[in-house]
């Protein structure tokens, strides 16, 4: 039966707090039974809070009611327990545990509350099914690594929020009830009750308004931002999501990009107890799609890609010569040791380039011993062969691999392939930490689909001072003073010197297809801020949930985040979402559309 709690019963300790050092202390500790053991006329519970664990022992010397107590318990039982600690016997220390060396002579104890069987055990490293477990988060939560991940989480929260105050900047919150933007991805939409017929919208980032703020003379802002995007997920995607935002006034890209590696730097250095190893890489867009065919490389290894395309241009194999011919490009990257990959192996990387809709993968393979295999060469020349082989550097033990497509398969296909092969060669080490800021991103991406351009960040960016003059002539030419920090093949953050000339902003909404009336509709608080003087200015947001996973050696977000959505958005714990009460939507005056 379960007891309350009294006001006498104040904790003393937590239970991993204890050592040696307290032998002698009476204490008081509470938590979770991770386990009893019956040894007939001894018993030992291991006690369980968030520090860890601590054993309670009971034995002849315990009172019956207590003894009795404490034969009655089991895993997950809510305890309160008061003793000495004590020295183990000779043979019982627990080398594995930090308080492995002592325990506590229990003479009050209470349960305060019963637990079924829980559907997992509560320990590290489960194996459970990851849906079982979020459906019971509340559960998973307990288990020790899942609780040293968010307080790691929360220690890491507070290093940013010393560094950036230090620093200048303050903390201001911005609306969660915003007006729908335009571009970017779909907003979650919050139905007014007193506007009927008219919505909010769960801020994608807090743009506009630390942008306002800027105008407001505050200098500097700061915010560890909830943010929403209603859009498909992936292992580093949420629908809600945190984002450490910040932007600054009357500073160039260099400044913001400084202060922000100075940020990593003290990360580093006040939670991994170093700072990063190397200089911080600054490298344009077009040489990161170039080198490693993707604007957030890993370059912790190399398979860089190889332009082919004019030592194939005029070759007898249409697949290579063909793709030159309508203006794509013949790529390839060369997997060092890759020889040792089976047949098998390499189809399997066939099918993978697919997935990128590209429509095969050439492949040439030369074994230790000098004995070549390749899907490609007997439809070439020697000459041509020779010319790949000389072009990609290949040695005995080497793999090349080709695909010949337009540019954007080419890439984003050559992009994902080379860090595929680098998880199968087994190269990456995840506390390898290698950082690097792309920049000159281009300003517009188009939009074959839709017949138009749009912000590849967002439009407010400023363009390169150089390539203004291209804004009406030759849109795809405008280059951004944009930057991305990327670690390890994840885009960490990113942002961008603003706009902060009023005609270049009305033109650059001009450019996108948003007519005078729209743009005045959807952004004419912010052009009539602009009239009253306006900073240049620039930011950057660090998506922290993907900086906490990075930082703990983890690859899904999920881990480091209390109660995370699955694929399809929705939240197996709770169930939400869900179908709303009809009165509730009377008042706010929405009809539901059943599909079926």
């Amino acid at each position: 039966m379960a007891e309350l709690l009294r006001e006498t019963d104040k904790r003393t300790h937590y239970c991993a707090t204890l050592s040696a050092k307290n032998v002698g202390e009476r204490v008081c500790v509470m938590g979770w039974a991770q386990k009893q053991r019956d040894l007939g006329s001894l018993i030992f519970i291991d006690l369980r809070d968030r520090t860890g664990i601590v054993q309670l022992a009971f034995d002849e010397k315990t009172e019956q009611s207590i003894f009795d107590t404490a034969f009655t318990v089991r895993a997950e039982f809510v305890l309160c327990a008061k003793g000495v600690v004590r020295r183990r016997g000779e043979g019982a220390v627990n080398t594995n545990l930090p308080t492995g060396e002592i325990e506590i002579a229990v003479d009050e104890f209470r349960v305060l509350s019963v637990a079924q069987t829980p559907p997992f055990e509560i320990v590290e490293d489960s194996r459970v099914n990851a849906e079982l477990r979020l459906k019971h988060r509340y559960l998973d939560l307990r288990r020790p690594d899942m609780q040293g991940r968010i307080i790691a989480r929360s220690r890491i929260s507070k290093i940013a929020r010393d560094y950036y105050a230090d620093n200048g900047f303050i903390d201001i919150e911005t609306p969660t009830l915003c007006k729908p933007t335009p571009e970017g991805a779909r907003d979650y939409l919050v139905p007014s009750r007193v506007h009927k017929g008219k919505f909010y919208a769960l801020p994608q980032s807090p743009q506009l308004y630390k942008q306002l703020l800027m105008v407001s003379g505050f200098d500097r802002y700061f915010q560890i931002a909830r943010c929403y995007r209603d859009e498909d997920l992936r292992a580093d995607r949420q629908p809600e999501f945190t984002q450490i935002d910040t932007e600054m006034s009357f500073v160039t890209a260099d400044d913001v990009m400084t202060m922000h590696e100075g940020f990593l730097k003290y990360l580093f250095r006040e939670y991994m107890g170093k700072e990063p190893e190397g200089d911080f890489i600054r490298m344009p867009y077009a040489e990161a799609m170039s080198r490693f065919g993707s604007d957030k490389p890993d370059i912790r290894f190399g398979y860089e890609l190889t332009d082919l395309s004019e030592v194939v241009r005029t070759c007898g194999f249409k697949v290579f010569s063909g793709a030159v011919e309508v203006g794509g490009s013949v790529r390839g990257i060369n997997v060092k040791g890759g020889a040792k990959f089976s047949r098998k192996e390499i189809d399997s990387l066939v099918e993978f380039v697919k997935s990128y809709r590209a429509k095969g993968l050439a492949w040439l393979k030369v074994a230790e011993n000098g004995d070549v295999s390749s899907s490609y060469a007997k439809f070439l020349t020697e000459e041509e062969n020779n010319a790949i082989k000389a072009a990609m550097g290949v040695e005995n033990g080497d793999l090349v691999l080709i695909v010949a497509d337009k540019n954007k398969v080419v890439f984003d296909s050559l992009g994902a392939l080379r860090c595929e092969c680098a998880k199968r060669m087994g190269i990456l080490d995840p506390m390898d930490f290698k950082f690097l800021w792309v920049t000159e991103f281009p300003l517009l991406e188009y939009s074959e689909e839709d017949d138009r351009f749009y912000a590849m960040h967002h439009p407010f960016t400023s363009p390169m001072d150089e390539d203004l003059q291209y804004l009406d002539s030759d849109p795809a030419r405008v280059r951004a003073k944009a930057y991305d920090i990327v670690l390890n093949g994840t885009e960490l953050g990113g942002g961008s010197i603003r706009i902060h000339d009023s005609a270049i902003q009305s033109k650059m909404f001009e450019v996108l297809g948003l007519g005078a009336e729209e743009t005045q509709e959807k952004f004419g608080y912010l052009l009539d801020a602009f009239k009253y003087g306006v900073p240049p200015h620039g930011g950057l947001a660090f998506g922290f949930d993907r900086l906490v996973t990075l930082l703990l050696g983890l690859e899904d977000i999920r881990d480091v985040i209390a109660f995370p959505k699955v694929q399809n958005a929705s939240e197996l714990m709770t169930k939400a979402p869900s179908a709303p009460d009809a009165g509730a939507l009377t008042e706010l005056g929405i009809a539901v559309v059943n599909e079926e």
